[in-house]
C-alpha cells in the first residue's frame, strides 16, 4: 500500500502501549483539552470481511477517551475505566483515514465522563461513551 498524506495537524501518536503496537502507525492531534486519534485501517485492523474489527474500534476510543479525560481534569494524573459502551452504526475498510473524537462532558475530581464519534473518511460509523474514575 503506498504512503497516504496524514491530515493536517496529526503526527506519531505520544502514548505508546503494548495493546495498540500491533496496530502502528497510529497518529494523534491535540484540539483544547482533548486528543483525537487517528490511523489509516490496514488488514491488522479488520476482521475476516475486511471490516474494521469493533474491538479495535472499542481500543482505540477508549484510550482517546480516557486521554482527553485527564487533560480536562488538573489534577488527575490518569484513569481507569470504569465502563465504556459502543453502537455501532457502519462498516469502515482497508484504506480509509478511521478518527476518532472525543468530547469530555464532565471531568470531576473521582469520576469522568467523555464520549466520541468515530467516523471513516468523514462518514460517521461509531458513537461511545466511557466513564472513568480519576486517578492522581
Amino acid at each position: 500500500m503506498e504512503q497516504q498524506a496524514i491530515p493536517e495537524g496529526f503526527s506519531p501518536h505520544f502514548k505508546k502501549s503494548p495493546v495498540t503496537d500491533p496496530w502502528e502507525p497510529l497518529f494523534s492531534r491535540r484540539c483544547d483539552q482533548i486528543v483525537q486519534l487517528g490511523l489509516w485501517l490496514r488488514n491488522a485492523h479488520c476482521n475476516s470481511r475486511g471490516f474494521v474489527h469493533g474491538g479495535v474500534v472499542a481500543a482505540l476510543a477508549d484510550n482517546a477517551m480516557g486521554i482527553s479525560c485527564v487533560l480536562t481534569n488538573q489534577a488527575a494524573t490518569s484513569a481507569v475505566t470504569v465502563n465504556l459502551g459502543i453502537d455501532y452504526v457502519a462498516t469502515a475498510k482497508i484504506g480509509q483515514w478511521l478518527q476518532i473524537e472525543p468530547r469530555v462532558v464532565k471531568a470531576g475530581s473521582t469520576l469522568g465522563f467523555v464520549d466520541a464519534l468515530i467516523s471513516a473518511d468523514k462518514a460517521i460509523i461509531a458513537r461511545a461513551s466511557a466513564t472513568f474514575r480519576m486517578l492522581s
